[in-house]
């Protein structure tokens, strides 16, 4: 949201579009977003000696039990803390149910004595960004267009048109409660 000329404008599924269209990274398979926080694919995540060498402690699967994205803690073991999210890459997926236990969940890891956290689904491209989106919202306290414009400098991203839209419904729900608390504090 931004005021011009007196009036507040909002932003649409189609804005955030522009802005991702407008990266001109091409798609690896990890890359750092935020101090600590990677995304990657399935490949990486599953390749248990690259994330010791990266230092990863957490690993956040986006995609978890669908197929070609199999994971969870007995397959990580001591080395590295596991939450899986059976999210779909679908337009009926309600993924921000999801948002604030991974917030919570990379949040823990990047408090974690040297923890660095793995934010992962298949690409690494839709879902997993999602998420790490809803974490810079939520505990960087980001509104999503300067969140989605970090990401972009960082790795080629695509949330899904759906996803977009549930950004976009936290972004006004962030925005209304940080309005409401600053009220209190000027009473």
């Amino acid at each position: 949201m931004w005021a011009l000329k007196g009036k507040k404008e909002y932003l649409t599924v189609k804005d955030l579009q522009n802005i991702l269209d407008s990266c001109k990274l091409h798609l690896s398979q990890i890359d750092e977003v935020w101090p600590n926080i990677y995304i990657g694919n399935v490949t990486v995540a599953q390749t248990k000696t690259a994330l010791v060498q990266l230092g990863i402690t957490h690993v956040l699967n986006a995609a978890h039990s669908k197929k070609g994205s199999i994971g969870n803690q007995g397959f990580y073991g001591k080395d590295f803390e596991y939450c899986g999210i059976p999210a779909e890459d679908s337009t009926h997926f309600d993924l921000d149910v999801y948002f604030r236990p991974a917030a919570d969940f990379i949040h823990k890891g990047l408090k974690a004595p040297h923890g660095k956290v793995l934010v992962h689904c298949i690409m690494g491209m839709s879902r997993s960004s999602t998420l790490v989106l809803a974490y810079l919202m939520i505990y960087q306290h980001l509104p999503l267009e300067q969140a989605l414009h970090r990401l972009v400098k960082k790795r080629a991203i695509y949330p899904n048109r759906n996803f977009l839209a549930l950004l976009l419904d936290l972004d006004l729900q962030l925005a209304r409660k940080k309005k409401k608390e600053n009220k209190c504090q000027i009473l």
